[in-house]
């Protein structure tokens, strides 16, 4: 294996789906209090999106409550209730790449913006007869980290 030309830096989010994010809502917001910082709606994801935080600053966790804008249509972000982890990664493209050599299979639709604004793209649950190398039934989204985020890890070693 070749030397890795990126780092992952953290937990940038957990997305959890439910058929209604009213449930979500109550526990998440209500009962822990994380606080709602913003709302994400796609048709082509199919997603209904609550956008809370917990945390401060650079190692702030997002907590993305989501439900499915059509309960009918895939992807279902409410099957599994556990949609994906994402993590900061400091250099995107050249995780990319490389892991494509490592036999790493992505979803389609490449490196795009995200729901939060950050370049993402994401790993594929399943491996395949090309890619083989997959998440083991977890859906990993892999969002570039920005600049502060890259400085305050760098800054505790």
């Amino acid at each position: 294996m070749t030397s890795r030309p990126f780092r992952v830096l953290g937990v940038q989010q957990i997305a959890i789906g439910g058929s209604d994010k009213g449930a979500l809502q109550k526990l998440w917001l209500e009962v822990f209090g994380l606080t709602k910082v913003g709302e994400f709606k796609s048709e082509r994801e199919n997603v209904d999106e609550d956008i809370a935080v917990c945390g401060k600053g650079p190692f702030k966790v997002e907590i993305d409550l989501m439900q499915p804008i059509d309960p009918e249509k895939k992807p279902r972000v409410n099957e599994p209730p556990l949609n994906h982890i994402g993590l900061w990664i400091d250099d995107l493209k050249s995780a990319v790449d490389w892991l494509e050599a490592q036999g790493v299979r992505f979803t389609p639709g490449g490196i795009r913006k995200g729901a939060a604004g950050h370049d993402v793209c994401f790993i594929h649950p399943k491996g395949n007869a090309d890619f083989p190398v997959g998440g083991e039934g977890v859906l990993i989204e892999l969002v570039q980290a920005p600049a502060d985020v890259v400085a305050a890890f760098d800054a505790i070693g």
